[in-house]
């Protein structure tokens, strides 16, 4: 891959971006393709970024399996049930009485202000709906980004606890950033990245690169995970994925693998 671009700024702020770019050049080359988000529809992404709240991605995938097997993997299906019922559903992703009540919140704001269609939703400008969705009960910043992101295609990177704690921990961000202030470094980083890959490659994603038999384990590709995005928030979400994964077998909360991480060389 050839090596970016800079920013355009000087000082720490060019140099954090041009960090984070670095980052994002390392982890693909090494890992490729991560397949994030994995869901078959639009829908199940929404679902899985509500569910996700406070607990491991396994326990949602147990709670998404039940919501499957019941039928209820869509719009019509979450607002025709009695919330009791979805309560004991989604139990398995814990804090069910609160996220089953987020849910019936999400379909009655769809269908009161968009028809209960999700591509009239996802029409609306970024900034408009992203605040529209941040006025809802239970969304906050990393859920309405994950559902601007990864199931409307918005250009929009998600800041979770794993990224805090990696930009942190290489000195690119204080422990008291904002969440806004960390998304909008990362996408300043990684546009120049987004404009390259473009005018490379017409469909620079449509294969994994790396090598699987060095890498994490990555979700087998979805429906949701091969759909054609813009190049910007494919980098995006290629980016985020990339990081969850050095945040999951690397840069522990308790400690930090840095010998072992491909990450470890930026360390000063």
């Amino acid at each position: 891959m050839k090596q970016l671009p800079k920013t355009g700024t000087s000082g720490p702020r060019g140099a954090a971006e041009e960090q984070i770019a670095s980052f994002y050049q390392t982890l693909f080359q090494a890992w490729g393709r991560q397949h994030w988000w994995p869901a078959q529809s639009r829908f199940e992404v929404i679902l899985g970024a509500y569910l996700t709240q406070n607990t491991a991605w396994t326990n949602v995938e147990l709670a998404l399996q039940q919501l499957r097997q019941a039928r209820l993997l869509s719009v019509e299906g979450i607002r025709r049930t009695p919330i009791a019922e979805l309560e004991q559903i989604i139990r398995p992703a814990g804090y069910f009485r609160q996220k089953a009540r987020s849910l019936k919140n999400f379909v009655a704001f769809l269908d009161e202000r968009y028809g209960g269609s999700l591509d009239r939703m996802f029409a609306e400008p970024t900034e408009k709906l992203r605040q529209e969705l941040l006025s809802l009960i239970g969304v906050g910043p990393e859920t309405a980004d994950s559902i601007l992101l990864y199931a409307g295609n918005h250009p929009v990177f998600v800041v979770d606890a794993y990224t805090r704690r990696i930009l942190e921990r290489h000195g690119l961000v204080l422990a008291k950033a904002k969440y806004e202030e960390i998304r909008q470094l990362c996408q300043r980083a990684l546009q120049p990245a987004a404009a390259e890959t473009q005018s490379l490659d017409p469909n620079p994603f449509s294969s994994s690169r790396g090598d699987p038999g060095s890498a994490p384990k990555r979700h087998s590709p979805s429906r949701m995970s091969r759909a054609k995005r813009s190049a910007e928030a494919q980098i995006y979400n290629e980016m985020h994925g990339l990081i969850v994964q050095v945040g999951k077998h690397y840069c522990l909360k308790s400690k930090a693998l840095c010998d072992e991480c491909p990450l470890g060389r930026f360390l000063k």
